[in-house]
C-alpha cells in the first residue's frame, strides 16, 4: 500500500539553491531514448506493463455519451481475448479513464455496468490553462468529486511561476488537494510553458509539498507536451523529496505518447530513474489516446507473426 502524501509546510528551503546543468539533462535524456530496444517475449512482458498504467484519454469537444461507453469498454478490453489467451493472462485493464467533468458519471455508469473497477479520473480546475478564479476552480474539483471522479487532474496557474510566487502556487494547490478530500490528485505543472528546466523542478517540488498524489508533464494541450528532459527534471524532483519526507509521489507523462516504442521509452525511464517500485499504476501513469491501439498492433505481432490488416484483427 502507498502511504498518501500528506504534504509539507511551505518552505524555500527545499527550492532555494536549484541549479539544473541543462546540457546534462539532454545528454542523459538522449541515453535513455538510444537503448537498445526489447525483443520478442521482453518486449511483450513489458507491452502488458504499459498497457496497465495508461490513462485511456478523451478530452475533445465533441465528446458524446457514445464516445465515453466506447472508451469504457476499451479500457476493460484493451487487448482482444484471443490475444489475452495465447499470452496466457486474463483480465488486462487500462490504468484508468479520463473525462471532462459533465462525462464522469456516464464513465462511472458504463464501467459499473461492464463490471469494470478502474478509477475514473477527471479534468477540472480550468483545464487546461488554469485561469479561472481560485474559487471556480475550487468549486469544478468538489463538483467532479461529486459526480464519482475517484482521481482529479488539476493544472497550476503557469503565470504564478513565471512571476516567481511560489508561495502563491502552493496555497492554490493546496486549496485544490482540500477540495479534493480523499481523491487522488494528480498536479499538471504544464512544462511547455514553464520556460526552463529551473522553473520545472520548483513548480514539481512546491506542487508535492502542497500534497499532489502525482505530478504530471503536460495537459496534452500545449505545442510541446511531454519530452524526456523535462520528466528527468521532474523525476530527480520526486527522488529527491522521497529522500526528504518518506512520500512516494506518482509520475504522469502525458501528451505525444503515441506508439509502443514510446511506451516502452517511458518505463525504462521509470525504472532506471526511480527503480521496480514505482512501475505500477499507484505510481506511473501515461496519458494516452492512442497508444493503444500500436500496443496491441505488437502484440498481435509477436502471437501471430504478422501485423493486423483489417478491424477483424484489432478492434477497439
Amino acid at each position: 500500500m502507498i502511504m498518501k502524501n500528506k504534504g509539507v509546510e511551505f518552505s524555500l528551503d527545499y527550492i532555494r539553491n536549484v541549479n539544473i546543468n541543462h546540457p546534462a539533462v539532454v545528454t542523459y535524456s538522449n541515453i535513455y531514448k538510444s537503448r537498445r530496444p526489447l525483443k520478442k517475449v521482453h518486449q511483450a512482458a513489458w507491452l502488458l506493463k504499459a498497457i496497465s498504467v495508461i490513462d485511456l484519454t478523451t478530452l475533445a469537444g465533441d465528446d458524446t455519451l457514445c464516445n465515453v461507453q466506447r472508451l469504457c469498454s476499451y479500457a476493460k478490453y484493451p487487448v482482444s481475448k484471443d490475444i489475452q489467451s495465447k499470452l496466457g493472462f486474463e483480465d488486462i485493464t487500462v490504468g484508468a479513464v479520463c473525462v471532462y467533468p459533465n462525462m464522469i458519471q456516464n464513465a462511472v455508469n458504463m464501467l459499473k455496468k461492464i463490471g469494470c473497477n478502474i478509477p475514473v479520473a477527471s479534468v477540472a480546475a480550468g483545464f487546461p490553462e488554469g485561469q479561472t478564479p481560485l474559487e471556480t476552480r475550487v468549486r469544478e474539483v468538489e463538483l467532479a468529486v461529486e459526480a464519482g471522479a475517484t482521481e482529479i487532474d488539476i493544472v497550476i496557474n503557469r503565470t504564478l511561476v513565471l512571476e516567481g510566487r511560489w508561495e502563491d502556487v502552493y496555497n492554490e494547490v493546496l486549496a485544490l488537494r482540500k477540495a479534493c478530500s480523499n481523491v487522488h490528485l494528480k498536479t499538471i505543472i504544464s512544462t511547455g510553458h514553464l520556460a526552463d528546466f529551473e522553473n520545472i523542478y520548483k513548480a514539481s517540488m512546491v506542487s508535492m509539498m502542497a500534497g499532489s498524489d502525482f505530478i504530471k508533464t503536460s495537459t496534452g494541450k500545449e505545442s510541446v507536451n511531454a519530452t524526456f528532459p523535462v520528466a528527468l527534471v521532474m523525476l530527480r524532483a520526486i527522488r529527491d523529496y522521497y529522500e526528504l519526507t518518506g512520500f512516494k509521489i506518482g509520475f504522469k507523462p502525458a501528451g505525444g505518447i503515441r506508439t509502443a516504442k514510446d511506451a516502452l521509452n517511458w518505463l525504462t525511464l521509470m525504472k532506471e530513474e526511480l527503480g521496480d517500485e514505482w512501475l505500477n499504476p499507484h505510481l506511473f501513469r501515461m496519458g494516452a489516446s492512442s497508444l493503444l491501439g500500436d500496443i496491441e498492433r505488437q502484440l498481435h505481432h509477436y502471437v501471430t507473426g504478422h501485423y493486423a490488416n483489417s478491424d477483424y484483427d484489432i478492434g477497439m
